[in-house]
């Protein structure tokens, strides 16, 4: 209840500070549209950013899940191979060098307006956060841990099955948690580039015909997605993690 409460006067600040910048620039909407403007929007065309906000929220949700599994992969082939680690390593820095606003129109060019460019531009980002944490990891396993493992007869795949793994999920689930933050940041981008639908693809048409009231209900939705999708994953990772305690300062 504490954190409920503590999340409505979060949003009560936040929809305040909104209404107090819309008074400065002097009540313009298609500057700044009030927080009772936007919401009337939501309201009216509820249906119209439901349909958008399902093709976007299914984008980062495969884009996720994708990332994810590559991901996970990369690492454990990083870390438990050295060949590949030389091979695949250099590739994985020059792809965080490359801005992802010059690979999307690539994208669009090569997996049409539809779904896929969406969810590959999703993966690319998600794809370093998740890599890097988990071969982290799995790199940073305790050496004692291993030694033992290795006079009690473990096989490689034993080792990483029971003791690497398991050692290397709290980095992972820190690389997920920031996965899960910047996901969303792929899916708009892509359809920014080029799309049929989605948030993007309203907010930028919205834009175009200075809609400026819609645009701030499509990205009110797009945030409010983006946090609850954040917040469903950080609850899943404590659970699956109870091993890990949280050593944050408590409230005095």
């Amino acid at each position: 209840m504490s954190r409920l409460f503590r999340a409505a006067v979060t949003l009560a600040g936040l929809l305040a500070l909104w209404h107090l910048a819309y008074e400065l620039v002097g009540r313009q909407p298609y500057l700044l549209p009030s927080p009772w403007q936007t919401a009337q929007v939501l309201v009216g065309r509820a249906d119209l950013i439901a349909r958008h906000a399902w093709i976007t929220g299914l984008e980062i949700i495969l884009g996720l899940a994708v990332g994810t599994l590559l991901g996970g992969l990369s690492a454990i082939a990083l870390a438990s191979f050295r060949p590949v680690r030389r091979w695949l390593m250099p590739l994985l820095v020059v792809s965080q060098a490359i801005p992802v606003f010059a690979i999307a129109p690539l994208l669009v060019l090569w997996l049409g307006y539809g779904l896929g460019s969406k969810v590959a531009m999703a993966t690319l980002i998600i794809y370093f956060p998740v890599t890097a944490a988990l071969f982290d990891g799995l790199r940073r396993t305790d050496p004692g841990w291993l030694d033992l493992a290795g006079v009690m007869g473990g096989s490689r795949w034993q080792v990483l099955r029971h003791i690497r793994l398991p050692a290397a999920l709290p980095a992972f689930a820190s690389g997920l948690r920031v996965a899960t933050a910047v996901a969303p940041i792929g899916a708009i981008v892509g359809e920014w580039v080029g799309s049929a639908a989605g948030l993007g693809y309203l907010m930028l048409h919205a834009n175009a015909r200075m809609q400026v009231d819609l645009m701030f209900a499509a990205l009110f939705v797009l945030a409010v997605f983006a946090v609850t999708l954040y917040a469903l994953v950080d609850a899943a990772l404590r659970r699956a993690l109870p091993w890990q305690p949280d050593t944050a300062p408590t409230e005095s």
